[in-house]
Parts: C-alpha cells; sequence; structure tokens
C-alpha cells in the first residue's frame, strides 16, 4: 500500500532535503500551491491535491485541501474495519504524515502598513484543520508542525515504528501551535472593540486569560535553590523590555536578577518625562537610589549618595549611553548587573575585566508596556489581573495646607511622587529635587516606615520633601516628618481623617499636597 505525506508549508526552509528523504522511506507526496511548484522545481514528484481529490483549487485558495478525500485519510483509523471499508468505498487514500506551518498572521499583523484586509487573508483555515485532524488521529497519521522536528521524524521513520510518545509529543504541539494561532486571532478582531470601549471609559475583560510565553532560557533555580525555574519571553516584547534585552557579557541572568533588572527598568523609565539623564539603583526590587542630573555622571553621584552602603550588590540602569571616565566609577563598585542603552567601547574595556558583571543593553526610544497593558499575579486558585500603573503628573494635584510648596519644594515634590510609586508597600521616601534621601519599605505601619526613611537619610532629612505611596490614616507621620526637618509632603489624600493631618501640617508650618492617586505595590 502507497504511504502518503501531505506537504503544505509557508515556511519551505528545509523542506526540499526532508521530502527527499520521505520519497526513498516510500512516501509519496501530496502537495498544494506553492509548495507543490517548490517541490517539483526542485525535482521532487509531486501528487497535486486537486488531482488526486478531484477538485480544483477555489475562491483564490481559500478552498483546497477542505475535502473528504483528505480529511478521510487523515482521520481515519486503521484499527476500525468500518473506516477502512468507507475508505475503500469513496476511492480515499491513508495519509500517513502531515507537514503543515501555518500562514505567517503573527508577522502580518505586526506589519506598520497592514490593513484588514490583508491581515484576514492570513488567518490560515485549512492548515489548522489539518494539523489538528491528524493531531487527533495521531496514532495512525503523524502531525509534524515545526522544521525543527524534520530531522528525529526522519530517524524514527528510518528505524521502522514511531515511539508512541513522540506521536503524543508531536499532537501537542500542534494544538498548543493552533491554540495560540486563534487566540491572536482573537486579540486582533477583537482590538478595535476593546479601544471602543477604552475611549467610553469601559474596560472590557475577556471570559477566558491565557499568557504566552516563548522558552528564552532555563534558569539554575528561582528565588531558592531548591526551586525550579524557567524565563519565558512575551511573543512581540519589546526591545525596550527585559526579556529581549541584548546581554553583552556576564554570567548568566538568575531568577532574581531578572526581577531586580525588571524592576530598575520600570522604575526608570517612569522618569522619561523629566527629560533629564537619570539613573537608578535597586536592591530586592525596591530602590535603593535615584537620582537625576545635567549630566548622567552627575546624575550617577546623585543616586550613589542616597545610599552608597545598599547599592553595593545591586543593580544600576541609566538611561543614556555609558563612557569610559562613568565606567570607571562604576566599575570601584561590586554590582551584579548594568543596564544602559548603549556603552562606548573604552566603557566596555573596563567593565571586560570583571568577567562576571553582566552588561545589559535596551531600547530607551521604545516604550516599556504597550497601551493597555496588564500584568499578572498567580494566587492559590486563581490569576490577579490588573492594568499597568502607568503614573503621569497628577490632574489632581492639589494643595491643601496654608502654605503653598515653593518652587523648589513643588520640584522636589513631584520627584518624591514618582519615586515612591516603586516602592513595596507601606512606602515612604524622602528626597530632594534631584535624588531620593531615605526610603522606607514594605513596613506594616506608615509611621514605621517614615522612621526608617528618615533614619537613612539622617542629618540630610533636614530641608527635604516626604512622599507617601498611600494617605495618612492619622497625623502621627506629619509629625515624626516635621520633627526630623521635612518641609513638605505629598501623599494621594482620602482618609477620613484627612483634616487632622492637614491640621498638623498648617500647625507646624509644612505644606502638603494631596494627588487622588494611590500607589500601593504589594
Amino acid at each position: 500500500m502507497q504511504k502518503w505525506a501531505l506537504i503544505s508549508v509557508f515556511d519551505k526552509d528545509g523542506i526540499v532535503p526532508f521530502c527527499q528523504q520521505l520519497k526513498q522511506l516510500g512516501y509519496g507526496i501530496l502537495s498544494t500551491g506553492n509548495t507543490a511548484r517548490h517541490l517539483s522545481e526542485n525535482d521532487i514528484e509531486v501528487t497535486p491535491v486537486e488531482s488526486y481529490t478531484g477538485f480544483e483549487e477555489i475562491m483564490d485558495g481559500r478552498v483546497k485541501t477542505l475535502h473528504p478525500k483528505i480529511h478521510g485519510g487523515l482521520l481515519a483509523r486503521r484499527d476500525l474495519p468500518s473506516h477502512l471499508e468507507q475508505m475503500e468505498k469513496h476511492g480515499i487514500e491513508q495519509i500517513d504524515l502531515v507537514v503543515v506551518n501555518l500562514y505567517p498572521f503573527e508577522q502580518t499583523i505586526a506589519r506598520p502598513d497592514v490593513t484588514d484586509e490583508l491581515a484576514i487573508e492570513m488567518i490560515d483555515i485549512g492548515g489548522p484543520s489539518m494539523l489538528r485532524a491528524a493531531a487527533k488521529n495521531h496514532d495512525f497519521c503523524l502531525p509534524v508542525v515545526d522544521p525543527d522536528d524534520y530531522a528525529r521524524v526522519i530517524s524514527a521513520l528510518q528505524e521502522g515504528t514511531v515511539n508512541p510518545l513522540l506521536r503524543r509529543e508531536l499532537a501537542a504541539k500542534v494544538f498548543r501551535l493552533t491554540g495560540r494561532y486563534d487566540r491572536l486571532v482573537a486579540e486582533y478582531l477583537s482590538k478595535p472593540v476593546r479601544e471602543e470601549k477604552q475611549e467610553e471609559g469601559q474596560r472590557e475583560w475577556p471570559n477566558l486569560v491565557m499568557f504566552e510565553g516563548i522558552s528564552k532560557q532555563s534558569l539554575r533555580y528561582g528565588e531558592n535553590p531548591h526551586q525550579a525555574a524557567h524565563f519565558y519571553m512575551e511573543p512581540g516584547a519589546s526591545r525596550a523590555t527585559i526579556a529581549r534585552a541584548a546581554q553583552l557579557q556576564g554570567k548568566e541572568l538568575s531568577y532574581n536578577n531578572i526581577q531586580d533588572a525588571d524592576a530598575a527598568l520600570n522604575i526608570l523609565r517612569a522618569f522619561d518625562d523629566f527629560e533629564q539623564p537619570t539613573v537608578v539603583a535597586v536592591k530586592h526590587m525596591n530602590p535603593c537610589g535615584i537620582g537625576i542630573g545635567a549630566t548622567l555622571d552627575e546624575a550617577y553621584g546623585r543616586a550613589y549618595e542616597a545610599d552608597p552602603v545598599s547599592i553595593f550588590g545591586g543593580i544600576v540602569a541609566l538611561n543614556r549611553p555609558v563612557d569610559g571616565p562613568l565606567a570607571e566609577r562604576l566599575a570601584k563598585l561590586f554590582l551584579e548587573i548594568i543596564i544602559a542603552p548603549a556603552y562606548t567601547d573604552d566603557a566596555l574595556a573596563i567593565f571586560h575585566k570583571k568577567k562576571n558583571l553582566r552588561l545589559l543593553t535596551v531600547d530607551m526610544n521604545q516604550p516599556l508596556w504597550p497601551a493597555g497593558a496588564t500584568t499578572f499575579k498567580r494566587v492559590s486558585g486563581g490569576l490577579l489581573v490588573q492594568e499597568v500603573d502607568h503614573q503621569t503628573a497628577s490632574a489632581n494635584w492639589q494643595v491643601v495646607t496654608s502654605r503653598t510648596p515653593t518652587e523648589a519644594e513643588e520640584r522636589a515634590l513631584r520627584f518624591a511622587w514618582r519615586a515612591v510609586q516603586f516602592v513595596k508597600s507601606n512606602a515612604i521616601v524622602l528626597t530632594n529635587e534631584f535624588h531620593t534621601l531615605g526610603i522606607g519599605a514594605g513596613q506594616m505601619n506608615r509611621v514605621g516606615a517614615a522612621k526608617i526613611a528618615i533614619e537613612q537619610a539622617g542629618s540630610r532629612a533636614r530641608g527635604s520633601v516626604l512622599g507617601s505611596d498611600a494617605f495618612f490614616p492619622m497625623r502621627d507621620t506629619v509629625e515624626v516628618a516635621a520633627a526630623a526637618g521635612v518641609t513638605a509632603l505629598v501623599q494621594p489624600g482620602g482618609s477620613i481623617r484627612d483634616e487632622e493631618s492637614i491640621a498638623a501640617a498648617n500647625e507646624l508650618g509644612l505644606a502638603m499636597v494631596f494627588t487622588g492617586q494611590r500607589h500601593f505595590l504589594h
């Protein structure tokens, strides 16, 4: 009995030698359209699908493999006499192998000039139908969707019997691919509906949420050595992200490195609208120093001065290229990672002496998050999904005290308000207009966080401003701040005891601003 392989591929890499080996193993080749022409041009004998089915391609190729002689050959169970009898009755041949890859829908919709007409024509119908049929009947029909599998499929066929586990693996790969393909199409089709609802102030939450990840690397372990871990990249991730960062040197990134580097990058990019050289130092996903300046060197100096102890063993992110003199300063520290848009040759030569230091580059000109992006947090039995906390200058910025902040205090308060968003709650930061001075993170009460920030700032607390990620539940934080020499505060407001805090600030001569925004980070 003739063995048949059905070949229909958009990506033709490797298909010619694969089919040559199939022919050597005694397979006849059924093929369609451009694939058939490509194989014929490379001296591989092909039976066109329309010759086999007796039905020509119609509707500009939209209908060519959707035929009982194709799907009967894919789906027939060889262990059921009734199926075999029906195949014989209708002149249906057994198809033992299907090699299909799909129209490039994802690449098409990524094009800046894509139109709906072009995108919709790139929705593959016949390909997924054939693959799903073969995958369902994988005990008898082997589905091959990935060119990387060609070599081991040929090796298995040469052995005479294909391992049932390989058949299962290839079938599962099909359903993962077609499931993802369908989600991409659904996302594309729903995008204008979602955008219209967003313009109307609504948020559409789909009935089913699935995260898609492309395997990027296995990690030695997770947060702790006893936890296995892997890093997956989101399809279409921007070159501005940690997932798409280029690593120029250093040890492989660890699970904790990736988390900390992502935190550093998010903090850094939050200062984009300050339009100044900015440097962020991070430890354990909290900033330990944020500095801005007229030059990157000045910004780094300020970030370092913010906390010269905690920066040791941390991650530093910079929003301008790093030159040789700054590299010399950075190289004096033990750092895990440096992130920047670029490095001069002099800087690279200096860093090259520190073999374990990880150097990353990212594209600072692209947005870090697409519009409407969401974040995910796994909980036992479920998934929490929320919009990314994009902070901009608060439209509800309101001075609520008798004293109005000075211009310098205003700049410092806006700096503090931007910084405190990225500190774990309860969060308090003390800053001037150029850099952080003291940070109190992750405390169970707000006055405790304030005391930590004030202690870290030391004498620098005098003349500083204070930012709080959430409202003051009572006046004690205002009193502690004033005693340390803080002159102005920024907080969301919204407590039932706001008047107590306002009264305390007025009594102590402090300026205070309400923003109407809260920025919890748990």
